[in-house]
């Protein structure tokens, strides 16, 4: 899975864009289904927030975690449609990370926490979302990883970089880079002192570590943003901040009472979402004219 890294260097060798490698039609099938399930997942969680004791896999309290989650949820739709439409690798694979991290750091926050979820609720529903939810994250990783593996051992180059990202955009994506590995990995190992800590509403163990992953695959979305560094190659995560960005601010207004706006830490991730925001607009705009120069051989 070296393939994150590929071609890091602006004047790696060319290859013109028909050489480039196509898209595996399993992965795009998966990113299409995995899509679907976020989907899903988004319109228990940022649709029926306060009712997730019947339509969600675990009760979450309070509701500003819920929607947290489920504008998370909202936002990979756009990362998995955006890749799974892209012909070629190069153009999709910012998504595969991101996606497999998040995965993975969900099923291991589910059994540390089996307890928790709705495996005796009484309700037939109820218990079929929390076994589809095991079954999801249980079998994505793997499925993901072996396709991942499979798509990176193509023998073709990726096209040379046309339109390489501004000194300062790859300085703010650093900062949300690195600032979201950090955060998301104390979170994830220590939920509730992190949380306690940091965080601008109260977390449950469980509930701070479903955050924390995905602070960290956020990270590592940027991260590899980073690496890629070509905005013809960046469309999926665009397109994924603009609704991530959009869909956590609305949330913040929906719950404002649930946040603890009498210190920095509510007003820091305020303002966090408005750069986040602020940075994917930008970056749609950046990716589609360098997409438009492309096309045209400008």
């Amino acid at each position: 899975m070296q393939e994150m890294g590929a071609g890091t260097h602006t004047n790696e060798a060319s290859s013109s864009p028909s050489s480039a490698r196509e898209l595996a039609a399993g992965m795009r099938h998966l990113l299409l289904i995995a899509g679907v399930l976020v989907f899903l997942a988004g319109v228990q969680l940022f649709v029926f927030t306060e009712r997730t004791e019947e339509f969600f896999s675990w009760t979450i309290d309070p509701s500003a975690t819920a929607a947290f989650l489920g504008a998370g949820y909202w936002a990979a739709v756009a990362v998995e449609w955006l890749a799974a439409g892209e012909k070629t690798w190069d153009r999709a694979r910012v998504a595969v990370p991101a996606v497999f991290v998040f995965t993975t750091l969900t099923l291991v926050a589910t059994l540390l926490h089996l307890e928790i979820f709705h495996f005796d609720s009484p309700g037939l529903g109820t218990r079929a979302v929390t076994w589809i939810w095991l079954a999801i994250y249980a079998l994505v990783p793997v499925v993901m990883g072996a396709l991942w593996w499979r798509q990176s051992r193509s023998v073709s180059e990726d096209p040379s970089r046309t339109a390489p990202l501004a000194t300062w955009v790859r300085a703010v994506l650093g900062l949300y880079g690195v600032g979201l590995l950090v955060l998301g990995i104390l979170m994830f190992l220590l939920p509730v002192e992190t949380a306690t800590a940091l965080w601008p509403w109260t977390l449950e163990p469980l509930s701070s570590r479903a955050v924390a992953a995905w602070l960290i695959s956020m990270g590592v979305l940027a991260v590899h943003a980073l690496i890629e560094n070509d905005w013809v190659r960046l469309r999926p995560a665009a397109g994924g901040l603009v609704l991530l960005g959009s869909f956590q601010l609305f949330a913040v207004m929906r719950y404002r009472f649930e946040f603890e706006w009498g210190d920095g830490r509510s007003w820091v991730y305020l303002a966090a979402l408005v750069g986040l925001l602020a940075l994917g607009l930008y970056g749609w705009l950046k990716v589609d004219a360098a997409r438009r120069s492309a096309s045209t051989g400008a």
